[in-house]
Parts: structure tokens; C-alpha cells; sequence
């Protein structure tokens, strides 16, 4: 699922493109795209985009009335749409424009689209009053945002809630923006166990995980921004996640050792035991791997 890095990159490509453009349709390719009824989408026809931003993991199309809220989830892509077809392949939504004038006098027709690849189809719109989007669900249960975070601000919400690290960097409702790649980085940038709890690690964990956090989210998007397109999860350069069996890049600071794997349905926590773990192996105490 793309994160903070890449969501933000992607806003900003699409804001260069796009801004100033004028909204004339909303066209849903399925009753599941369009999560809310009210205000309706057509209240920003006839009026141009006024921003693309981001708050958390989701995409925010600003016009003066609303805001569309998207989020990507696993699968999904907000891409520019010069073809229009009638039947999009993974086709949710799409965004039509008034044409634009090109320097060279030709017409610009370019949508977006809002694509889902797989049968899940949780990729999603929600249009929500202007001004009002971090009081308005889904957004209004996002937690801080990860990017910019300070040492005491983490301090405070590892006092909220006693619980391990790794899930408390990917639950959005403590921290925004940080998915199953980043938590994996950040534990090993920090050299903290993805086991250790936020209440043990106080606020001196929360100093380190804070800085890793800004290390972490930096490079992913400076990365990012040498795009033209959102990266998939393989082009993301990574120290452990999904490099199960890679030997650390540390090996030359304290020594061989691999890089291991505690694996669940849904994420894979990647670590070093020389690291992270004084040595130590994590096992794997759920059941999910016998649910798989």
C-alpha cells in the first residue's frame, strides 16, 4: 500500500498537472467507488481545482465547495486518463475536465482516474464540505501525522496506549501515514525490536523513533520525487523490508547476520537480531500462519 512518501510525491505531480483545471463530471464505474451521498459531487461542476494535498494515506482534491477524499488502498492508482475509455481496465471513478489549451494550441482532455487492480475494490472517493475534511470520516480518525513529529508529541502517544511498536507505527489512528515497509524501516533505523512496547521505549525510545521517522520519511520521498509515477512496493528501496535472508547492511559495523522474518496474514515484520533484538529471534506466537 503506497505511504506517506509516495502519496506525497504523487499529490504533487498531480497538483503541477491539474490545478486550475475545471471539474465538469464525476463519473462512479460501480456503486462502491462513491462512499458518501451528501454534498453531492456535482457541487464542484463548472469550478476549477484549487489543490491536491494529502493528509495521512489519502489523496485530497480541493475545490472551494468540497473536497474529494481518496484513498489508494492495496491496489489502487489515481493516474491521468488520456485514453477515456468507456470501460477502464480496474475502472472506479473518473474525474472529467473542461479541455485546456496546450502552449502548441492544442486541447488538453486529460482526466483522472481512479483505478483498483484485484477484487477487493476498497479504493474509494468521499466528498466532504471544504474546510471541514479533519473533522469528517474517514479522515477525522487519523492520528498525527508521522512526517514532522516530535519527540515529546510521540512520547505522548506511546503514554495513551501500551503496544508494540511495529503496530502502533501502522495504526493510523495513533500515527498517520506509515505503513508495513516504513514501520519495518524506521524499527531498524532506530535499532529497536518491532516487539518492544511504546510503553517500555518512554520517552527516550520516542526520541529515537521520532528521528528515524524523519530519516525514513525523508529519503522515501526524496526517492519518490525522482519519479514520474507512483513506485510500485519492488522499486522502493529498502534496508530489511522484504529482505528476508539478505545479510544486514550492517554486517561491516557488527558482524554477520541476516535478516529474519515474523510472518502473519496480512504484513511480514522484517528485523536484524544483532540490530534490534540483541540477538534474540522473534517468534511468531499467532495462528495465522496455519489460517494461510
Amino acid at each position: 500500500m503506497p505511504e506517506m512518501p509516495e502519496i506525497e510525491a504523487h499529490a504533487e505531480r498531480l497538483d503541477a498537472q491539474f490545478v486550475g483545471r475545471v471539474l465538469t463530471k464525476f463519473v462512479p464505474f460501480n456503486f462502491t467507488a462513491l462512499k458518501t451521498a451528501v454534498p453531492a459531487p456535482d457541487a464542484a461542476y463548472g469550478l476549477p481545482l484549487l489543490s491536491v494535498g494529502r493528509r495521512g494515506k489519502y489523496l485530497l482534491l480541493d475545490f472551494e465547495p468540497i473536497t474529494f477524499v481518496i484513498h489508494l488502498m492495496q491496489g489502487g492508482r489515481l493516474l491521468p486518463d488520456v485514453k477515456l475509455s468507456a470501460k477502464p481496465r480496474g475502472g472506479q471513478a473518473r474525474f472529467v475536465f473542461e479541455p485546456a489549451e496546450n502552449e502548441d494550441g492544442s486541447l488538453d482532455e486529460t482526466a483522472l482516474l481512479l483505478t483498483e487492480q484485484g477484487k477487493e475494490r476498497r479504493a474509494g472517493v468521499w466528498c466532504v464540505t471544504a474546510g471541514e475534511v479533519d473533522r469528517t470520516p474517514p479522515v477525522d480518525r487519523l492520528g498525527p501525522e508521522a512526517a514532522g513529529i516530535t519527540p515529546d508529541r510521540l512520547a505522548e502517544r506511546f503514554a495513551e496506549k501500551s503496544m508494540r511498536i511495529h503496530g502502533f507505527l501502522r495504526d493510523q489512528r495513533m500515527i498517520a501515514g506509515i505503513g508495513r515497509r516504513l514501520a519495518n524501516e524506521i524499527c531498524w533505523t532506530a535499532r529497536v525490536s518491532p516487539f518492544a512496547t511504546t510503553k517500555s521505549l518512554g520517552a527516550a525510545g520516542a526520541e529515537s523513533i521520532a528521528a528515524a521517522i524523519e530519516t525514513c520519511t525523508t529519503d522515501g520521498l526524496a526517492e519518490e520525487r525522482t519519479r514520474d509515477s507512483m513506485s510500485s512496493s519492488k522499486q522502493r528501496t529498502s534496508a530489511v523490508h522484504n529482505r528476508t535472508g539478505d545479510e544486514c547492511e550492517r554486517t561491516d559495523e557488527h558482524g554477520p547476520d541476516t535478516i529474519r522474518a515474523v510472518e502473519y496474514s496480512g504484513y511480514t515484520v522484517n528485523y536484524c537480531p544483532t540490530c534490534q533484538t540483541g540477538g534474540k529471534i522473534l517468534a511468531d506466537n499467532t495462528t495465522s500462519r496455519f489460517l494461510k
